[in-house]
């Protein structure tokens, strides 16, 4: 179930993060990636800036989508230099 749930929030963060970046998506399997990679990486954030994480499903997803958001900027900086 645990599995699942890690889908099931990728998915949404990393649709949300592609409408909120303005860009096309990344495809549904790039989707649910980002959106696992962005969940890790905003549970870090939050974490470091003292917040706990027990608020449920809105709160995950919330911070999954800033954690995908930060993810995506970071890496379209990134290939935009080198490009």
């Amino acid at each position: 179930m645990t599995l699942l749930w890690w889908v099931i929030v990728g998915l949404i963060a990393g649709w949300a993060t592609g409408k909120i970046m303005k860009g096309s998506g990344y495809g549904f399997l790039l989707d649910i990636v980002i959106g696992i990679v962005g969940a890790l990486i905003g549970g870090f954030i939050m974490r470091a800036l003292g917040f706990a994480g027990s608020g449920g499903m809105i709160y995950t997803i919330i911070v999954a989508i800033i954690g995908a958001v930060i993810l995506t900027a970071v890496v379209r900086a990134v290939t935009r230099k080198t490009a």
